[in-house]
């Protein structure tokens, strides 16, 4: 599969689900401006998926017409469970390069668990996405759009009683019509 078709799965999978279904109420504005990076890593090792994400936050230092960046990573990480222990790492790089505070990592995933529920849990749906990706976010902005919204704190809430109302079948449909063919 080509990065373009990649890209368009996860663009389809932001607008159709996490803004369609308003799971990130802070989602369409960026959207909307485009100021949202798509970005496809090529690395097959956790190691090139560091320098990847390295590199993505230093984009974001240089460029601030960029508000988040999608790295989406469809050849490294495909378990959910190597996925997990990769994110200590990921943070382990923010905090090297004293850009803790500045930037925190989102994680989706196609096989996405919380903990304390079963891989079938409804819920999960809401951090599902198409192919693996680490989603970098300003924390500046990120605090500015929380404080700006009421009931911020309902938000997880308010997501699980909408994927309980639709239902795993409906919410895997959904996240599947997402992927290009």
């Amino acid at each position: 599969m080509n990065q373009a078709t990649i890209v368009q799965a996860v663009k389809n999978w932001l607008e159709t689900v996490v803004v369609g279904l308003n799971l990130c109420p802070f989602a369409k504005r960026e959207l909307v401006k485009d100021r949202i990076r798509f970005v496809v890593s090529t690395a097959t090792t956790e190691a090139g998926l560091l320098a990847d994400l390295h590199e993505e936050l230093e984009r974001l230092n240089a460029d601030a017409g960029i508000e988040t960046t999608l790295l989406i990573h469809p050849r490294v990480l495909q378990k959910f469970g190597a996925y997990v222990e990769f994110l200590a790492e990921a943070d382990g790089l923010i905090e090297h390069f004293d850009l803790d505070g500045v930037y925190q990592i989102a994680s989706f995933h196609p096989e996405y668990q919380f903990a304390g529920t079963r891989a079938g849990d409804v819920e999960n749906m809401t951090n599902r996405s198409p192919y693996p990706l680490l989603h970098l976010l300003r924390e500046h902005s990120l605090d500015k759009a929380i404080a700006d919204y009421p009931d911020v704190e309902r938000i997880p809430e308010r997501n699980i009683a909408r994927m309980e109302q639709m239902g795993t079948v409906t919410m895997q449909a959904l996240l599947q019509a997402c992927i290009v063919k």
